[in-house]
């Protein structure tokens, strides 16, 4: 095998007809973007390129408990996003063991090669010492070193597993980033400042946030509270803007309420429980729910209508049950506005960290 390092000068293509191959392999976890920079030029370097996800049973044990682990498909998700946008890139994925065995590599070329079923021309890497594996694995391939001494892009999977993926935010590719966001819900009753707090705090981490569905559809109603078959049409709407809105957000998304409030609020004023807001209630997410007391003024906004205080310490001793009968873990949060939202950036910030 012939090793080449760097690329000035240098085409691979063939003359005629014949198509050149090429395949870069990774676990990708994470998935960087180092590893997008090696990409981005082997495709470049050949007529197709073969990008190859590799997995094993034990790849989540990689992780530490720092960062989220990162599932085969999401791998693979992100990876095919990348290649999306170049046309001579295909994604395939190989099962091969975490270790630096030539047996367990030979096992996981073997699969390569049977799935890509073409005369391999260019190995791409990053490790040069890789190179006797390959010259084991692939004789009649070329293997090709591509920033391997990450001037481009100094970073490494081990390092942002260590650390968490915001440490090294600049590295993370976009396709990925929404993934690692964390969503932080604030939760309560009638008039305890849900609102407010999540456009603050939305200002301060520089981010998005999502407003009460709910609301909007009482104000396109205009008929004050909605009706009982709305509510279900709420929690699906709710949840269609959280998922647009984390997208493009800045590392973490503010929520106002979700399905267990939306369930509250069903049977509080409707009389009804949907077991489908139950079933939504459980595909939740969220990394911090902050439930907001009631020790703040009651301010009539034209829809609330519980304002006497017997009623607003029912309400929220029924919304407690209600997220306990969930089983849903809550940082509750009183005081003055301000004292709110300082305890509530204290909170963000400590998961964050």
């Amino acid at each position: 095998m012939e090793h080449i390092i760097g690329l000035k000068c240098i085409s691979y293509r063939k003359w005629g007809n014949i198509m050149t191959v090429g395949f870069f392999g990774g676990k990708f976890l994470p998935l960087h973007q180092g590893h997008v920079n090696c990409i981005i030029k082997a495709s470049g370097m050949c007529d197709i390129l073969y990008v190859g996800v590799s997995h094993s049973d034990d790849d989540m044990e990689l992780f530490d408990g720092k960062m989220k682990p990162i599932t085969l498909e999401k791998r693979m998700q992100f990876v095919s996003q990348i290649a999306s946008q170049l046309p001579n890139v295909k994604v395939i994925s190989f099962k091969q063991k975490n270790t630096m065995d030539i047996l367990d590599w030979k096992d996981g070329a073997s699969i390569i090669r049977n799935t890509i079923m073409k005369q391999i021309d260019f190995v791409f890497s990053s490790e040069d010492s890789y190179g006797a594996f390959f010259d084991n694995l692939y004789p009649n391939s070329k293997h090709v070193l591509l920033d391997i001494d990450r001037d481009e892009f100094p970073i490494y999977a081990t390092d942002i597993r260590r650390d968490g993926a915001f440490k090294h935010w600049n590295y993370i590719p976009n396709v990925c980033k929404s993934y690692y966001n964390k969503k932080v819900v604030i939760i309560g009753t009638e008039s305890c400042g849900k609102s407010t707090l999540i456009k603050k705090l939305a200002l301060h981490y520089n981010t998005n946030y999502v407003a009460e569905y709910g609301r909007d559809m009482c104000e396109l109603l205009n008929t004050g509270q909605p009706t009982k078959e709305y509510y279900p049409y709420i929690a699906y709407g709710h949840k269609t803007k959280e998922f647009n809105a984390i997208l493009n957000s800045n590392k973490i998304l503010f929520v106002d309420t979700e399905a267990t409030v939306t369930q509250f609020y069903s049977e509080l004023y409707a009389d009804k429980t949907y077991a489908v807001l139950e079933e939504i209630v459980k595909t939740n997410d969220y990394d911090l729910f902050i439930l907001l007391d009631i020790d703040v003024p009651w301010v009539n906004d034209g829809l609330r209508i519980h304002g006497w205080e017997r009623q607003r310490i029912d309400n929220h001793k029924k919304l407690i049950v209600l997220l306990e009968k969930y089983g849903v873990e809550y940082k509750l949060v009183k005081g003055s506005y301000n004292e709110r939202y300082l305890k509530s950036v204290e909170l963000v910030d400590e998961l964050l960290s």
